[in-house]
């Protein structure tokens, strides 16, 4: 006989929700350290806990992007020397059927419009704000 304390869920029981997954693009190992800190574990009390995956080369983003298991959202360092983000964002938008959405990273707030030409849902300007980061992926997610 099971006892009832077994068949009911504890009080304040949530399911295990599935991680979300971000590409994050940057030549720049100190650029993605801070994108990591910013974003910490969840971006928003409505968003489940995600896990960033790191890449240094345009190549290698790209490559991943063509695989089988697709992030959630790409964040693109759109000051990545000898790939820019805004470059990559564009080709994955022109290559990638039902692309997941951009987020870009500029240098200047005068360059957002570049990154509207990339086709990102998303800017956020460098320096790194981990508020305004945290809101702007928490909104291009829904």
């Amino acid at each position: 006989m099971e006892s009832a304390k077994s068949a009911t869920p504890e009080i304040g029981y949530q399911p295990e929700a599935k991680k979300l997954v971000f590409a994050l693009y940057s030549d720049d190992s100190a650029v993605r350290a801070a994108i990591i800190k910013a974003l910490g574990r969840r971006v928003s009390s409505h968003h489940p806990e995600h896990k960033i995956v790191e890449f240094a080369t345009g190549v290698a983003v790209k490559e991943f992007a063509r695989g089988k298991d697709r992030p959630d959202l790409f964040i693109l360092d759109g000051e990545a020397v000898p790939e820019g983000g805004m470059g990559i964002a564009r080709q994955l938008k022109d290559e990638i059927f039902d692309c997941p959405p951009t987020l870009v990273i500029t240098g200047r707030a005068q360059d957002a419009w570049l990154a509207g030409w990339s086709g990102a849902e998303a800017v956020v300007t460098h320096p790194i704000d981990p508020f305004t980061m945290a809101k702007s992926v928490a909104q291009v997610l829904g």
